[in-house]
């Protein structure tokens, strides 16, 4: 048991709220223009919340990806939640929709055609939805004639597949990894 305060700072507490309302990761310099607090103050906030959900064992952690902060189930709750909750985003996306979505996970940043390349059909529709639904964003264009757009994943998509990172991805197989090669990084090993 940690010897984290039984009771929280009127600070502390505040940056709860915050990211309970906000109900999705939430930049820091964001936590700071809704708090008015100083970078120090919110440095000690979140430092102290932590500690908190963390000595206390709650269902929640607070979780720091990339500058943002959010509460998600904590990890030795994965296991009872996954029959209730794990597939939420499954039941809303086809498994076409989740293979280019894998696609674009880990190849990233990559383009339309990279992904039709591996997948091996045509994938505009899906992309149009994986867009709409905000799990992948155009990230740049591509130095190419046309300059396609090239596709990566969001702050959504890590937040719904409770990744804190896309770092945290599972590792692939050598039979995946190489499925999962765009022609392009093809060339460039040879």
């Amino acid at each position: 048991m940690s010897s984290s305060p039984t009771v929280l700072s009127t600070n502390a507490r505040l940056v709860e709220v915050i990211l309970f309302l906000e109900n999705e990761p939430v930049r820091t310099d964001k936590i700071g223009r809704l708090t008015g607090l100083t970078e120090a103050q919110l440095a000690e906030a979140i430092g102290e919340l932590k500690g908190y959900w963390e000595g206390h064992m709650h269902g929640l952690d607070l979780v720091e990806s990339n500058g943002t902060y959010c509460f998600l189930p904590s990890n030795d709750l994965h296991g009872k939640l996954r029959d209730c909750y794990g597939k939420k985003v499954d039941r809303r996306l086809s498994n076409a929709a989740l293979e280019t979505l894998s696609i674009i996970a880990y190849s990233q940043p990559v383009t339309r055609r990279d992904v039709e390349n591996i997948r091996g059909v045509s994938s505009d529709n899906i992309i149009r939805l994986l867009r709409e639904r905000e799990y992948i964003k155009v990230v740049g264009r591509k130095d190419v004639p046309g300059h396609p757009g090239l596709y990566g994943t969001t702050k959504k998509f890590l937040f719904e597949f409770n990744l804190p990172s896309i770092s945290a991805l599972p590792k692939l197989s050598e039979i995946d990894r190489a499925r999962f090669t765009t022609e392009e990084e093809l060339n460039d090993a040879n």
